[in-house]
């Protein structure tokens, strides 16, 4: 072979740079088509709220992560009147194993959007909005302006709204996550998603230690005014012990808050699903999490980062979840 000629690497998350996952992950998997165990039966969206808040997030040209990752919650996070907003496009500069956010080279990068989202959340009288991103490796400041901007322009259109941020990596620069810790957000997120000896697999691009970095960094930056959060998802092919394990590093580096949910592959082109674990399963991890120590833990097959993300902090506001504003819009 020449030295000119090119190395086909298939752009597969199944496979990412052509390697063989099964090497790390085994042969035995879950097949795509096959049949969900039952605790997975959710009920198909399409009531009131949610046609309102898909009509008023089309008005908008907003995107949101519960329709680009395929949620399975979308359906009753919608009726209660919440959303996860995604700023900064729908284009993501990564490409990893499990998600279903399309990647390439972005475009989008409105100043105005901001004020948008403000404005829907102020429409939505929500007491906790979520803004998360794509990764953004293009820009300078890989986004951290855009998440400035929108906790500025809900602090003004919505002042008594909590907001979660729950942002990249920003490749591990302390500026640009300085940036975002100093508008005080009520919730600072960064999922590590899997264990560290999955990253290969299902976070190319990314790293562990990385990651846990920018929760301590950011614990480090904003005090008892920010509270910390991170995630991660279980059917990859981790063990009990794995995650256990990684819970403790998460707890090292001043991580409050724990979400755990169950991966589900959106596309044959996707990570394919080891196993699923069971609710008895995650009633353990929920147990050995608050061992060691996680104020509050969200554990369940179909828990996702931002799923009843309102019940995870203190709130100021009454309500079993966001207050949507039945009328509004």
């Amino acid at each position: 072979m020449s030295t000119t000629e090119r190395i086909h690497v298939t752009r597969s998350r199944a496979n990412p740079g052509g390697m063989d996952v099964t090497k790390v992950i085994g042969s035995e998997h879950e097949p795509f088509r096959g049949r969900k165990p039952p605790w997975f039966k959710v009920p198909p969206p399409g009531g009131p709220t949610y046609r309102k808040l898909t009509e008023m997030v089309r008005s908008e040209e907003l995107h949101t992560v519960c329709q680009e990752a395929a949620c399975p919650n979308v359906g009753e996070c919608w009726e209660r009147g919440t959303a996860t907003f995604m700023i900064l496009g729908d284009t993501c500069t990564r490409r990893c194993g499990f998600c279903n956010v399309k990647t390439g080279k972005p475009t989008w990068n409105d100043p105005l959007e901001p004020l948008r989202v403000a404005r829907s959340v102020a429409k939505m009288g929500l007491r906790h909005a979520v803004i998360t991103s794509v990764d953004r490796d293009d820009l300078p400041d890989k986004g951290a302006s855009a998440f400035v901007g929108v906790i500025r322009s809900i602090r003004m259109q919505a002042p008594e709204c909590k907001v979660e941020v729950l942002t990249p990596d920003f490749q591990g620069l302390d500026m640009p996550l300085a940036k975002v810790i100093h508008e005080k957000p009520d919730v600072f997120n960064h999922n590590v998603e899997t264990v560290p000896r999955l990253y290969p697999v299902a976070r190319r691009g990314s790293k562990f230690e990385r990651s846990a970095r920018v929760l301590r960094t950011a614990k480090e930056m904003g005090g008892d005014e920010v509270t910390t959060k991170s995630g991660l998802m279980v059917g990859l092919g981790e063990t009990h012990e794995e995650l256990v394990d990684t819970f403790g590093q998460l707890r090292e580096h001043g991580v409050q808050v724990l979400t755990v949910g169950q991966y589900l592959r959106p596309t044959e082109r996707h990570l394919p699903v080891v196993r699923y674990w069971h609710p008895d399963e995650f009633k353990a991890l929920e147990r050995a999490a608050y061992d060691l120590g996680f104020d509050h833990i969200a554990a369940g097959p179909l828990v996702r980062s931002s799923y009843h993300a309102d019940e995870h902090v203190k709130q100021d506001r009454p309500g079993a979840g966001p207050l949507a504003a039945v009328g509004a819009g």
